[in-house]
């Protein structure tokens, strides 16, 4: 049967959209050490290269990164939806999420997918590129000890919604049974919870998000780092506050909490086991930090890791290979985009 131009060139696109389809479902099951070693020979070198240049120019861009990988896996899989900026199409993206409030790291992105496209042109996902990303941040703000291998060959994603990220990222407020229940959702259990969490010894957060801590009882919160807070925090501002008074500004830390200034670092954003100090303490800056403690299981696992840098070293590590494996919901289509803030149209 002799078929017209047009009717050809028809059938020729839905059978390119069925294999782009068939593709996608494949690729985003088959993550792979190595995957991009004759596809894009040296991109994590690349990657690697940008990462180290700007945490040497600013080190709370590591922070960021480990933060987008998070925020990014934890809803939708890692398919990198935290990226897409708003569209008429998509008025609301994750971006918009208040839980997304402060995410950054975004230009440093963009910059090291233009590097990787310049190499290989519609090779390397997005979604692969801020996995590599954080998890050199990750080695880089721990002085190496935290490592791992990426499987990549993951495929960016075309579905963003703000309501989705509000609704399965947990929450700063949050109490520990909240907490673990959001996590074991994504199949993660106490102990992983209270692993992910260490990430909070890095980073800076805005007052919105802790906003109640400083009204909390002494029973919660230590009186003088509640005095810092509050300092920090005046009515009617919203500025951002380390996440670690190790980071803080050493004449604060003075004027509230004299006996903790010999812990004061001049460089901020180390990632180690602090943040299990700080919690027993009661230094620590969110509700669902402080929480932990009223749950046996996990108290039990931030004694744990406060006593053993090392074991959190390696169980960090680990529990973030675990993340960055995350899928994208069953069914998802997937893609290779030439920038990582828009999808690309065929």
């Amino acid at each position: 049967m002799r078929l017209s131009a047009a009717v050809l060139c028809a059938l020729v696109a839905v059978q390119a959209a069925v294999l782009l389809a068939a593709v996608s479902s494949a690729q985003a099951g088959e993550l792979e050490v190595g995957y991009y070693s004759k596809k894009c020979r040296g991109v994590e070198n690349i990657v690697k290269w940008h990462v180290s240049r700007a945490l040497k120019a600013n080190r709370r861009t590591g922070a960021a990164l480990i933060r987008l990988l998070f925020h990014d896996c934890f809803v939708r899989g890692c398919d990198g939806s935290v990226f897409l900026d708003k569209s008429y199409e998509n008025p609301h993206p994750e971006k918009e999420a208040p839980a997304n409030i402060g995410l950054a790291a975004f230009d440093l992105l963009e910059e090291i997918k233009a590097a990787v496209e310049d190499r290989c042109p519609e090779v390397v996902s997005c979604s692969d590129i801020l996995i590599y990303a954080a998890r050199d941040a990750a080695s880089i703000l721990s002085n190496g000890h935290v490592h791992f291998e990426v499987p990549a060959g993951r495929l960016d994603g075309y579905v963003s919604k703000a309501e989705e990220a509000q609704a399965e990222l947990p929450d700063s407020t949050h109490d520990v049974e909240k907490l673990i229940e959001t996590f074991a959702k994504k199949n993660f259990t106490v102990e992983e919870l209270v692993i992910l969490t260490g990430a909070h010894s890095i980073g800076k957060t805005h007052c919105s998000s802790f906003r109640g801590r400083l009204s909390e009882p002494s029973s919660q919160i230590t009186p003088a780092y509640r005095d810092l807070l509050n300092y920090k925090c005046p009515q009617g501002s919203n500025p951002v506050v380390d996440n670690n008074v190790r980071d803080e500004d050493y004449d604060v830390v003075a004027k509230y909490m004299p006996g903790f200034t010999s812990r004061v670092r001049k460089i901020p954003d180390f990632l180690d086991n602090s943040f299990y100090h700080n919690t027993l303490a009661k230094i620590v800056t969110f509700h669902s930090d402080w929480t932990l403690l009223t749950h046996k299981e996990a108290l039990d696992h931030v004694h744990e890791y406060a006593d053993n840098g090392t074991l959190w070293d390696e169980d960090f590590a680990d529990s973030l290979l675990k993340l960055s494996k995350l899928p994208m919901p069953a069914g998802s289509k997937g893609q290779i985009r030439k920038k990582c803030n828009v999808i690309k149209l065929y």
